[in-house]
């Protein structure tokens, strides 16, 4: 299922697979849009990927299904009791495609990431704001 192809959409990576992983690569695109509609869908090395105040998560395909991408690692910890029924490793977990994807856990890591993101913004924000009064008093 690996594919050569340079992608510029999301609809184009999708396009580009077998049925069967299609259909799955839709229905986790749409349980990403459900929770977070304003993220911005772009293909990062070579993957779905969506925005959100920074890198959110993301989907690919594997050997025998697809994969979703927390792009944290530590997350994974959070949601250790629903995680045992699938393969997962580092940031990733994996789904074949005899697997029913699971709604709730996606939509939870997304959740989680989407505070994450936001929690890391204010804090960029704020950091900004203090280094912009600190020049205008000097």
């Amino acid at each position: 299922m690996k594919n050569k192809n340079i992608f510029q959409k999301v609809d184009d990576y999708i396009a580009s697979q077998p049925l069967a992983v299609r259909e799955m690569l839709e229905r986790i695109r749409g349980i990403i849009r459900s929770v977070v509609p304003d993220a911005e869908e772009v293909i990062s090395y070579q993957i779905a990927c969506y925005k959100y105040h920074g890198m959110l998560v993301g989907f690919g395909v594997h050997k025998i299904g697809c994969s979703f991408y927390t792009m944290n690692p530590e997350i994974m910890g959070s949601f250790s009791n629903e995680l045992k029924e699938f393969k997962y490793s580092g940031a990733t977990i994996h789904f074949n495609l005899q697997q029913s994807l699971p709604v709730a856990l996606i939509e939870g890591i997304i959740k989680q990431r989407m505070h994450e993101n936001e929690e890391v913004a204010l804090l960029k924000k704020q950091s900004k704001l203090k280094k912009s009064a600190k020049k205008s008093v000097n």
